[in-house]
This record gives structure tokens, sequence and C-alpha cells, in this order.
């Protein structure tokens, strides 16, 4: 059995233990007392060093606690060191995660299902409720009043059948690690976790999200917000520089810039579906009549989208009797219009081309398009339109 050294001294960097057994080659090794976390609950494990080997991963095997090495090792008396820098953002933002479900429980009565701790940034995900933008910003307000009022939080073992007030309740049964916030919070427990709130630094949610029958709360604490706020401040400078604008008159700006784009694009469309009916009806007049009375356009082009030929090929079938057929090398594809009176189902041609030459697509009786795997096979395609 690992005795877990992390579920009384979270901020213990540096130890002596034994390493008591190797496997894989020595690549695993077993200590008989660790202070390296692993990977649980949604907290990743911790890294560092055991006799200067780099560990890489830390697995909790229930017993005992595997610890996977960059280079092997042999039993004997090793000396361990935590990466401090990555366990304190842990405890921050595990400590954190604490803070907060017990804020969105105690305001607005949501409960929290589960938690995970990534690189960038934490989430929790939170059921009971609509979680609307007032809410977040009430939780946030409150999480770091209470960060500000600097709260014990401590670590203590209780017996499962006698403890009370968890947020949570724990089906586990024995002795519980019960992490406390004083006066807030008790929820059972087997992270790292720092002393009191105001270690946690800034608590600040950047997202959500509706994630099934849950909300997903995505956050950082610490020294992951003033990275976070650092950079959204440099990015949001930096635009404002662009524009020759304060910072503050970014939004307004952007608003207007937003504006003034979406009528330019309904002005452009405008013009392009007019320049596309004027252009289908000359493309019209100039296509002879083959024998059976229909005048037939076809259209290749090397690269692009079908789109851009589309109001063409719609503008050129609004007259009588016409066919249009558009085809594109890369990605291979192909388009088939037809008038009303052509006598062409579009649709159900341009599908059994399609599949003659192994492709796909469908549509209307009037417009059609879809796709074949190898360009070579437009001209299979075509030769059946």
């Amino acid at each position: 059995m690992t005795e877990r050294l992390y579920y009384v001294d979270s901020y213990l960097r540096s130890f002596r233990a034994q390493v008591v057994e190797a496997a894989a080659g020595g690549l695993t090794v077993y200590l008989d007392r660790t202070a390296f976390y692993p990977a649980s609950g949604g907290q990743p494990s911790d890294t560092g060093s055991i006799a200067g080997s780099v560990v890489l991963e830390v697995v909790d095997e229930g017993e005992r606690i595997a610890h996977r090495l960059s280079s092997p090792l042999t039993a004997g008396a090793a000396d361990c060191a935590i990466d401090w820098e990555r366990r304190f953002d842990h405890m921050q933002q595990h400590s954190g995660q604490h803070l907060l479900s017990a804020v969105f429980e105690e305001l607005h009565a949501l409960h929290t299902v589960s938690f995970r701790l990534g690189a960038d940034s934490a989430t929790i995900d939170l059921e009971g409720g609509a979680v609307e933008p007032r809410t977040v910003l009430e939780a946030e307000r409150r999480a770091n009043a209470v960060v500000f009022e600097n709260r014990a939080m401590s670590v203590e073992f209780e017996d499962a059948a006698a403890a009370s007030g968890l947020r949570k309740p724990s089906e586990r049964e024995g002795t519980l690690r019960i992490v406390s916030i004083a006066g807030l919070d008790r929820s059972a427990c087997g992270g790292t976790h720092v002393r009191s709130t105001g270690e946690i630094g800034a608590v600040l949610i950047r997202k959500i999200e509706k994630v099934r029958e849950t909300t997903r709360v995505e956050f950082v604490c610490g020294g992951r917000a003033v990275r976070r706020a650092r950079a959204d401040f440099e990015a949001l400078s930096n635009t404002a520089q662009l524009f020759s604008v304060p910072l503050d008159d970014l939004p307004a700006l952007a608003a207007a810039h937003l504006e003034t784009s979406r009528a330019a694009d309904k002005v452009r469309r405008k013009l392009e579906a007019e320049l596309a009916a004027f252009q289908g009806r000359e493309l019209y007049a100039a296509t002879a009549p083959g024998a059976d009375g229909l005048r037939r356009h076809t259209r290749r082009l090397e690269r692009g989208g079908l789109e851009e030929l589309r109001a063409l090929a719609q503008s050129f079938t609004a007259q009588s009797k016409s066919v249009f057929v558009a085809a594109v090398g890369d990605p291979p594809s192909v388009l088939l219009a037809a008038s009303a009176d052509s006598g062409i189902d579009a649709g159900k041609a341009l599908k059994t081309a399609l599949a003659e030459a192994g492709g796909r697509g469908g549509g209307s009786p009037r417009i059609a398009q879809g796709s074949v795997g190898r360009r070579e096979l437009l001209d299979r395609v075509l030769e059946n339109l």
C-alpha cells in the first residue's frame, strides 16, 4: 500500500521515498510513500522527478500508485520532487472549482455533476435549471468576494456514516477526506487544495454552453486568470490600435462596422443576382436550340464551388426549354438545372448519372448537384446528362 502524502500536505514539494517495486523494465515504479497526485476526480496527475528520472504520469491503482517514468529505475531510496508550478496551478483551479460549485449551489440551487481540469481552463457541468448571463455574473462576483475574505480551507477525515453537511452526498464507506471552505462548503474530495480562498486568486468565468441536459461553465483562477486577462487585454488593445480608437470605444465601433458590412453584403448579393439574371438571359439568347428544341449550355471550371454558378444556371433555365450543366474539377462536382418545360427532372437525372459513376447527390426537379470521387469520372457523368 502506498502512503499518500498529498492527502495531508498539498504543499509538500520534495520528499524521500523507497522504490519498492519496478515494472515495465523500470519505467513504472511503486513507492512506499508519495506526494505525487494521481489523475483522479477531473484533476490531472502531477509531474516532477524521481531520482532524476522525469515523472510522465501518475496512476491510481487502488491500494498503490504507479509512477510512469522517462528513464528506468531500480529498487532503493530515491529523492523525489514535485513540479510545483504545475501542482500549485492545479490547486488553484481545483479549489476554485469547489468555491464556484458552492456559490452556484448557494445562490441558484445549481448542482455540479462533473468537473474537468484542462491545460488552459477548467469546466464544471451544472444541472438544476437555466444558467443565464446574470446568474453567471452573480456567481463570479460572489466567488471573488469569498476570495477577498481569505476564508480558511481545511482538510479533515471523518467517518462516512457520521459526516454531515456535505454539498454532495458521498456513496463511499469508511473514512472520508473532506475539504471545507469556512462557512460555505464541505465536500468529500481526494484532490490537492490551497490553504485559504485568498490563494485561489481571481476567479474568471469565460464561457457557458449547453451540453445535453446540463450547462457547462468554463473558468480560470489565479495565475491562469491573470494570464488570460492579460492576453484578452492585449488582443483588444491591438485591435483598438488598428482602428485608431480608445479601447472602450471598440465595441461600438465593431457594431457599426458589422452593420455596415451587413448592408454592403446585402447590396452585393442583390447586384450579383441582377448580374446573374442579365448574364443568364444573354447566354440563353446566344445559345441555339438543339434538334430536340432544348437550349443546352455546359460550363466547366478547374476549381471552385458550384454556388457561384447556381444563380447563372437558375437565370438561364428560367427561360423556356433550357438545360444548364456545370462541372468543377477540384473538388469534382456537377450541377444540373432544367426549365419547367424541358421534360427533364434535374434531381432524378443527376442522381442516376452520379450513381453510375459511383458518386452521390440529388436535388429538386429544377436544380440539383452532387459529387464524384475522382476528376476523371466527371466525363462519364456529363455523357449521361
